[in-house]
């Protein structure tokens, strides 16, 4: 094509071609993943200096199991305004567990009005029968703040006269 290129520009050309073939190769397996299992929260309405609770869930989808043999974790990274109960929760903290479900009771407190958010990052390992896969999922927990009775205040109704 080029009477210029080098036989050193035809393998770089090369290396970037497979490069590229292999993040095409793993973004579908980012999706695989996501065709394994699913990790949602709760969001929170929480009430200032008050403890609220946010649930976070770990699913499989049909063929795929929790190992329970593995670590089952959930580090969790709050914003300034929010304070977890405990930063780092474990198999054992679970709230309820099967062979498919998972989920973990997030306590947390907060101390300004408005938006917060705790950002948490779920461990665990899935399996089929010959292949099990260790998983890291981030996620947000979102939460929003308000003074201590503001849920209880209705707006006053106008009387006709």
């Amino acid at each position: 094509m080029f009477p210029c290129i080098t036989p050193f520009a035809k393998v770089t050309t090369r290396l970037l071609a497979a490069c590229a073939a292999s993040l095409v190769l793993a973004s579908s397996a980012a999706r695989a993943a996501d065709d394994a299992f699913e990790v949602k929260s709760s969001p929170v309405k929480a009430t200032l200096g008050e403890k609220a609770v946010s649930n976070v869930n770990i699913a499989t989808k049909p063929g795929w199991h929790l190992n329970a043999e593995a670590p089952l974790t959930l580090k969790l990274t709050p914003s300034q305004e929010i304070t977890v109960e405990k930063p780092r929760l474990q198999r054992a903290d679970l709230a309820a567990s099967t062979d498919s479900n998972a989920r973990f009771d997030v306590a947390l407190v907060a101390s300004k009005e408005g938006h917060g958010e705790v950002q948490a990052e779920a461990g665990f390992v899935i399996c089929q029968e010959t292949l099990c896969r260790p998983i890291k999922e981030k996620l947000i927990i979102s939460v929003e703040a308000s003074p201590p009775g503001a849920a209880e205040k209705k707006p006053a109704k106008s009387r006709k006269k």
